[in-house]
C-alpha cells in the first residue's frame, strides 16, 4: 500500500446515546501513515467516542471504517487490535502484583506468544527500538506513573499495534517525563506508526504533533498543519468564537493569615507515611498551588484539612477566624465539627463521583446536598438548589438533557463542572480544589480560573493542586512542591520555572529551604 493511502479513513460516522445525545454526527477525516494527530475538541465534542469506536469498545450506528483503504467491521476491541489498531486510555488497565513481562502476557495466545524468556526479550527489543526505559521484571505496583503508561504502550506495540491513540497521555506526567514520551513517539512516528493523541494541552499538541483535527458538538470542524496554527487560532476552531487566553494573576495587599499546617504527617491505607513533617500557611487573597507526581501526598493534604484523613500525633492544622479574632485547631475534628465551629471549607476532591457527587442524582439534588446542614427548611426549599444547579449549568456550559439527569450519565468533563460550580458557589473562606479543570477543554478552564480568581479577590484562600505546570506558574502566587509525602520547597510562581518546579517534583533537597513569596 502507498504512503498516501490513509492507514485509516472515517467516512460518514455517527454514534448516539439514546435519542438526545449525539456524540458524533456524520464526522469524515483520515488519519495517515508517519504522522502524529491531534484530536482537540471541547468536552462533549465526541472525540473519545470517536476514538472508542475505532478501538472496538462502541460501534458506530452509521458510517464506514477503512484501514489501509479496506473496510473493516470493528465489532470489539479484539478485532481493533487484529487490525493493528491500539488505544492507550487514560486509566491504566494492568495487574498491580504481576511484572511487565506477565501484563503483556495477559491475553495472549500461549502458543504465539511462547514463554516469559521470549516475552521479556520481545520487550527489550521494543525498547530499544523506541528508546523506552523499562525492567520486565518490575512489578506494577513498584512503577511510577510514567513507568506504567510506558508498559502499557509497549503492551499495545507488542500486540502488533502500527495505528495508537493516547488519551490525555500527559496528564499526570511531569515535564522532564512529558520530554521522555514525545522522543518516543517521535521514534515511533519516524517508524511508520500512525499516532493520535487526545489531549487539552495546546502549548503539548504545538510541540508534538503534525496536523490537528476539530470537533466541535461532535462534528468534524476541519483541520489544520500545526506548523500553521498558534494556541489563540486553535481555541477559536474549538469554540467557535474568540476566546480570551489570559490567566489573571491580581496581587492583594491585604493578605491575612488564615490557614496553619504545621508537621503535618498522614498514613496510607498500608501505614506507610503519605505526607511526612509537613508545614506551610495559607493566605486569605493569594492562590498556593500544589505541584507534586501523582501520589505525593496531595490527596491526603487536603483531606486532612478536610477532616476527611486522620492526622499522626504532632501534626497541627489551625484555622484564623479573622471575624471572630479566634485560632481553632482542626486536628481530631470530624467534617461536620468542623463545619459547626464556623470554618468555612470548601472541598473538589480528586475522585469526582466517589467522594464529591452522588452519581444517581441530578444537578439540582447534588446541589441541595451542600447546604442540607443549613436546616430542615432545605427539605421544602427545592427552589434554591434548583437555581444554583441553573446558574452552573448556564455559567460553565454543562452539556445535560436537563438537570434532575443524573450526573453518572454526564461525561467526566461535564461532572467535573456539576462539582466545581457547586463548592464556588458556596464562597468559601478556604478554597481547597484538587485536579479541578482535568479533563475539561480550554474555554471551561479558564472560566475555571476566572472564578478561583474572583474566590481569591473577595479574600479566600485558594489551595489548588494541578497537573498543569505551565498553569500552576501562571495563577498561583506560591507553589508548594511535594516529593514523596515531604515538602520539597515554596516557590514564588510569577519568578519560578516549570523545569525548577519538576526537578523538586522529583528529587529530594534536604536543604531546600522554604523560600516565601
Amino acid at each position: 500500500m502507498d504512503k498516501q493511502t490513509p492507514a485509516v479513513s472515517l467516512r460518514h460516522i455517527t454514534k448516539a446515546f439514546g435519542s438526545k445525545v449525539v456524540a458524533n454526527k456524520d464526522v469524515s477525516m483520515d488519519i495517515m501513515r508517519g504522522e502524529i494527530l491531534a484530536l482537540l475538541g471541547e468536552n462533549g465534542s465526541g472525540k473519545t467516542t470517536l476514538m472508542n469506536m475505532l478501538s472496538g469498545i462502541y460501534r458506530q450506528d452509521s458510517g464506514v471504517i477503512y484501514v489501509d483503504g479496506n473496510e473493516v467491521h470493528i465489532t470489539s476491541p479484539k478485532d481493533a487490535f487484529d487490525l493493528g489498531i491500539g488505544m492507550i486510555h487514560q486509566h491504566f488497565k494492568l495487574v498491580d502484583v504481576f511484572t511487565a513481562t506477565e501484563n503483556v502476557a495477559l491475553g495472549m495466545d500461549k502458543k504465539t506468544t511462547g514463554g516469559a524468556k521470549e516475552i521479556a526479550k520481545a520487550i527489550a527489543d521494543i525498547c530499544d527500538r523506541y528508546g523506552f526505559d523499562i525492567d520486565p521484571k518490575q512489578k506494577v505496583y513498584n512503577m511510577t506513573v510514567s513507568q506504567k503508561q510506558t508498559l502499557e504502550i509497549v503492551k499495545t506495540l507488542y500486540r502488533g499495534a502500527n495505528i495508537l491513540i493516547l488519551d490525555e497521555p500527559t496528564a499526570v506526567l511531569t515535564p522532564q517525563e512529558t520530554d521522555k514520551l514525545f522522543a518516543v513517539l517521535r521514534n515511533m512516528k519516524a517508524d511508520g506508526k500512525s499516532i493520535i493523541i487526545i489531549t487539552h494541552k495546546l502549548n503539548e499538541v504545538l510541540a508534538i504533533s503534525d496536523r490537528v483535527a476539530i470537533l466541535r458538538k461532535g462534528e468534524f470542524i476541519g483541520d489544520v498543519k500545526t506548523s500553521e496554527a498558534s494556541v489563540q487560532s486553535l481555541t477559536d476552531m474549538m469554540v467557535g468564537a474568540k476566546v480570551e487566553l489570559d490567566i489573571e494573576r491580581p496581587l492583594i495587599e491585604d493578605r491575612p493569615l488564615l490557614l496553619s499546617v504545621s508537621h503535618l504527617t498522614c498514613l496510607d491505607k498500608y501505614g506507610v507515611k503519605a505526607l511526612d513533617d509537613v508545614s506551610f500557611d495559607a493566605y486569605g487573597g493569594e492562590i498556593l498551588g500544589i505541584a507534586g507526581i501523582s501520589g505525593s501526598g496531595q490527596k491526603q493534604l487536603l483531606e486532612a484539612i478536610a477532616g476527611l484523613q486522620k492526622a499522626e500525633a504532632g501534626s497541627s492544622i489551625t484555622y484564623n477566624d479573622i471575624e471572630k479574632g479566634e485560632t481553632e485547631e482542626l486536628i481530631g475534628k470530624s467534617v461536620s465539627e468542623i463545619k459547626k465551629m464556623g470554618v468555612a471549607l470548601s472541598f473538589v476532591p480528586e475522585d469526582r463521583l466517589g467522594m464529591g457527587l452522588v452519581g444517581t442524582m441530578g444537578m439540582s439534588d447534588n446541589m441541595m446536598l451542600r447546604s442540607y446542614q443549613k436546616g430542615s427548611i432545605i427539605f421544602t426549599d427545592r427552589k434554591t438548589p434548583r437555581d444554583l444547579a441553573t446558574k452552573v449549568k448556564e455559567e460553565l456550559e454543562v452539556v445535560t438533557p436537563n438537570i434532575n439527569t443524573p450526573v453518572r450519565k454526564l461525561s467526566g468533563g461535564n461532572v467535573q463542572k456539576v462539582l466545581v460550580g457547586r463548592e464556588i458557589a458556596s464562597d468559601p473562606k478556604v478554597l481547597m480544589a484538587a485536579y479541578a479543570v482535568r479533563g475539561l477543554d480550554i474555554n471551561t478552564s479558564y472560566t475555571i480560573y476566572r472564578l478561583l480568581n474572583e474566590q481569591k479577590k473577595k479574600g479566600s484562600a485558594v489551595i489548588y493542586v494541578g497537573e498543569d505546570l505551565d498553569v500552576l506558574i501562571a495563577l498561583c502566587d506560591r507553589i508548594a512542591v511535594l516529593c514523596g509525602g515531604k515538602l520539597n520547597g515554596i516557590v514564588d510562581g510569577r519568578t519560578v520555572t516549570k523545569e525548577e518546579v519538576g526537578l523538586l517534583m522529583t528529587h529530594i533537597d534536604d536543604s531546600k529551604k522554604e523560600d516565601e513569596a
